[in-house]
This record gives structure tokens, sequence and C-alpha cells, in this order.
């Protein structure tokens, strides 16, 4: 069994590549919080309209993400992978196209669905998974952190190039940007133990296609574990992703100028970087179910502090306690899917995993967003995620030890 040291020596560069490509997931998230104001005087729409682009878009590729997944497993993850980042560079950018008609602005955000199943978290991660097992934690870690510098950098990002250039060329450029980062890199060095007959960096002989052990996906949809592993990230996802996407509006709702509250919004990136490490440094080394319990309790402390602070530093500290939250929520999630199910199915496995994310992640802005308009205030919302996560951190807590033969060279 290879060790962390030798593991990383071999693959140093899939985690960064992945992560790179990574930031996908998370593009079309982070910067519609900058977009409201600009969508909201131009068009006159109301901000649960504007947040049910999320809605459809995570509720679109929830299904279409299980699709993606039984490819994965298939063809492996670098074909699927390098579709994707075509398609969700063209469908971000066609969003600088809306024409005010709102049916018009639900089919660009199916677009953006398209590109989002094609870019998903499990084709990435599975990758990087099949080549490590002994420090597979960090490796997880590093890859997924690419949300984490897309929390920090697209807030900030986004509005500034709308406050120079307009809302449209800035869904253009941040388009185009990420194509020309992700896309050079990835095809030339993203390659997994499942891309058969794969050609790696210096080596001379393809390498053969691996073998990878773990459960049929059948035998997981009939256990409890990855029905309470489901719902764990279901509840975190719902708080999560609505706290994210109106984070910027919570404060300039509290007289926050949109340039600080952007900046504030941008220390859940760091945040969530720092915390992410971290998390992968913990899921290598102590069981992995303590350490759920404790980062899925984290944002009752976010919440209370939004309920019942004053002043960008109370707001800073929330900023930061999501963001060290959310660093490890899907670092924990697909480290436990490894762990429980294994690789053998793993594609097709997370991606119905994710099926419960994306449906949060559908709902929880649009909440958000209705609750706002129909109160005009987000205390009720903040009230409603404090015994949401509570759950979600007993749920994934309490977890039964992983099967001994899918949790070799865990670490811990």
């Amino acid at each position: 069994m290879p060790t962390v040291r030798e593991e990383w020596r071999a693959y140093w560069y899939l985690p960064l590549v992945a992560a790179v490509a990574n930031i996908a997931t998370v593009i079309h998230i982070y910067t519609l919080g900058p977009f409201m104001a600009p969508l909201e005087a131009e068009f006159g729409w109301s901000r649960a309209q504007i947040s049910s682009a999320i809605t459809v878009s995570n509720g679109l590729n929830a299904g279409l993400g299980v699709v993606v997944g039984f490819l994965i497993d298939k063809y492996g993850p670098r074909r699927i992978g390098l579709i994707g980042i075509c398609v969700m560079a063209a469908a971000f950018a066609s969003v600088s196209t809306a024409t005010g008609s709102y049916g018009n602005w639900i089919f660009l955000w199916f677009l953006i669905s398209l590109g989002a199943a094609w870019t998903q978290p499990t084709i990435w991660t599975s990758a990087v998974s099949s080549r490590f097992d002994a420090g597979r934690g960090f490796a997880i870690a590093v890859t997924i952190c690419g949300t984490s510098v897309g929390a920090t950098m697209l807030p900030i990002i986004a509005t500034e190039a709308i406050l120079n250039f307009g809302w449209r060329w800035a869904y253009i450029a941040i388009g185009a940007g990420y194509f020309l980062l992700a896309m050079p890199l990835n095809f030339l060095f993203f390659r997994g133990a499942a891309d058969s007959q794969a050609r790696l960096p210096r080596e001379d002989t393809p390498a053969p296609p691996r073998t990878l052990s773990g459960m049929e996906a059948r035998e997981a949809f009939r256990s409890l574990t990855f029905y309470r592993l489901s719902m764990a990230g279901l509840l975190f996802a719902f708080c999560a992703m609505a706290s994210i996407v109106h984070f910027i509006p919570i404060l300039t709702d509290r007289g926050i100028g949109a340039v600080e509250a952007a900046s504030i919004a941008g220390l859940i990136g760091v945040a969530s970087l720092i915390g992410r490490f971290l998390t992968g440094y913990l899921l290598d080394r102590f069981p992995p179910e303590r350490v759920a319990l404790v980062a899925f309790a984290l944002p009752v402390f976010a919440a209370l502090l939004l309920l019942f602070g004053d002043g960008p530093l109370a707001y800073s500290l929330a900023a930061i306690v999501i963001g060290a939250s959310l660093g490890g929520e899907y670092d924990i999630i697909i480290y436990l899917t490894t762990r429980h199910f294994g690789l053998k199915r793993f594609g097709a496995i997370f991606a119905t995993v994710l099926v419960f994310l994306t449906a949060a992640t559908a709902t929880g802005p649009l909440t958000a967003g209705a609750i706002y308009d129909h109160f005009g205030s987000y205390q009720y919302y903040l009230w409603l995620t404090i015994p949401m996560v509570l759950c979600s951190a007993l749920l994934a807590g309490t977890l039964p030890r992983a099967p001994e033969e899918y949790n070799r060279g865990a670490g811990h």
C-alpha cells in the first residue's frame, strides 16, 4: 500500500488541475449575489425570481447528474470533464443575452444546469480518489478548494466587472476566463485510474486501468447509511447555499456598501479554503464521523452572529464561520461516500447523493428569497437554519464505522 508521501510524489499535479476545473461547480452560485442588484434594477424582478435561477439549474442538475455519474463509471472522468469545461463556460457567458423575459431567464439557467451536470464534483474527485488512498482526505480537500478560491475571488471579480463594464460583459468575461484557465491544464494532466490506457506525464507506456473495489450501486441504495448521509448533506446544503447567495443582500440591507459587503463575503472563501485543508488533514487522522459532527454544527454560530451582531466585525466573523464549515462539507460527504461504499461505482453513488444536495441548493436560496419577500427581513430564515444544521450534524456524526475493506489506508 503506497504511503501518503509516495501518492503525492506520483500524482501531485492531479488534485491541483482538478481544483481549477472544479471552480465551475460554483461559478454561477457565488456570482449571483453581486448580479442581483443590477438585474433587479434593469428588469424589475424580485429577489425570489432572481434566486429561482439557482432552483432551475440545481433542480435539473439533480437528475442530469445521475446520468453523468453512470457515464463517469463507464467512460472515465477525463472525457466527461473536458466536455463539461466547454459546456459550462459557454452556458455561463450566454446569461449575458438575458432579454428581461422571465421565460428567457429560466431557459438560460437551463443551459447552466447542463454545464453544472458535466462539471459536478463527482468528476474531479472520482479521478483524485482513484489515485489517492492513504492521503485521500487531503487530496480531496485540495480538489474541492477550487470552490473556496471561487468563493473568495468571484464575488469581488463580479462586483468590480459589473461596476466597470456592466453586468452583461461581466458574464462573458467570467465564462471566458474560466475556459482559458481550466481547459489547457486539464487537457494535459487530468486522468484518473478509470481512464483506461491513459498516458501519464513523463511515462513512455500507457498505464493500464486499475480495478476499483466497492459496492454495486443497487447495494448502496438499499443501505440506511446512504440515506442518512444524503439527508445530512441535504439539510446542510439547504442552509449553506441560501447563506452564500443571500449573504451580500443580508449585509447591504443593514447599511453595508456593495463593495464592502462583497469584500466581507470574500472572507467566506478564505475561511473555506483554510477549513477545507484543515478538514482534509483531520479526515486522514481522525474518525470522519466526528469531524462531520463538529463541522456541520458550526453554522449555528454564524446564524446567531447575523441575528444579534451589528457592524462589519460581527458580519466578518459570521462569514468566517460560514466559510470554515462550508470548507468541510463536500470533503466530508465525498470522503464518507468513498469509505462506506468504495470506488467501484463511486460515480453513480455519489451522483445520487448529489441529487439530495442539489435539491437543497435548488430550494435553499429560493426559500430564503421568498421569506425575505414576504417578511421584508432575513431573520426568520436565519432562525430556520439553526435546527436544520444541528440535525445534519447528528445524522452524519453518528454514522456507523465504515466497512474495513473500503477503509484501508484511511489513517485513523
